[in-house]
């Protein structure tokens, strides 16, 4: 991977909550994380800003998203 990566801050009293957290990509992150006796998942995305080449937008548009 690159140099730069996408991550997220999570407050606190949701660390206990976690249950894994998995890095599709440079770009994409999901944490999974059990509130109330529910499965959440968060998903952090960067995609590219406007104005960015085409083949660069294509790179996050298409990557496989079927995991998700």
């Amino acid at each position: 991977m690159g140099g730069k990566l996408v991550g997220m801050f999570l407050a606190e009293k949701w660390v206990d909550s976690v249950v894994k957290v998995e890095r599709q990509s440079e770009r994409v992150l999901i944490l999974k994380m059990v509130l109330d006796n529910s499965l959440i998942n968060v998903l952090t995305v960067y995609a590219p800003h406007f104005g960015k080449p085409p083949r660069k937008k294509k790179k996050i548009f298409g990557t496989n998203c079927s995991t998700w």
